[in-house]
């Protein structure tokens, strides 16, 4: 089986560091067998620098949005990893959620989600099918134009050598 780092790799991608919280809370906590992600933000190298990942979204900025879910995805899984050891001890993608900066005409929430469910059905198959919840907002912390939760079933025991 080949391993989540290695898809990543093989993808041209890699996990940042794991984003320091805005406020008072953590990026990821683990009840039990699950992993629930508070929201991330599309943050590369600690801004929000990346086309797409700034301001309101409409039709003419679609793409760049999809991309910007891309890049909150990979801070959201850097954070699971976090917690987890390694992506590889996720069993299950349970529920993604996407909140989106749009536009009062824009209703294309779901084509941004897909940024990040195509990318996560990439690196877990099977395991990457989930639930999911695209939701067009008026405004979302420091100006980003979307922010991801991720809830994902781990196996808490996972050890390398037996996966």
């Amino acid at each position: 089986m080949e391993h989540i780092d290695q898809k990543l790799a093989r993808r041209g991608l890699s996990l940042p560091a794991v984003p320091p919280p805005a406020g008072c809370y953590v990026t990821a906590v683990p009840v039990g067998n699950i992993i629930y992600t508070s929201g991330h933000l599309p943050f590369t190298e600690g801004k929000l620098l990346a086309e797409g990942s700034k301001g309101k979204v409409g039709d003419e900025r679609l793409e760049a949005a999809i991309h910007a879910a891309r890049i909150a995805l990979l801070n959201a899984l850097a954070s699971i990893r976090s917690v987890a050891g390694s992506l590889d001890a996720v069993e299950r993608v349970v529920k993604l959620t996407v909140y989106v900066a749009s536009h009062p005409s824009f209703n294309g929430q779901h084509l941004v989600a897909d940024g990040a469910s195509v990318l996560l059905g990439e690196l877990f198959d099977e395991r990457g099918i989930h639930v999911r919840s695209a939701v067009g907002v008026a405004e979302l912390p420091l100006g980003a134009s979307l922010e991801l939760e991720l809830t994902v079933q781990y196996d808490p025991l996972y050890c390398p050598q037996n996966g």
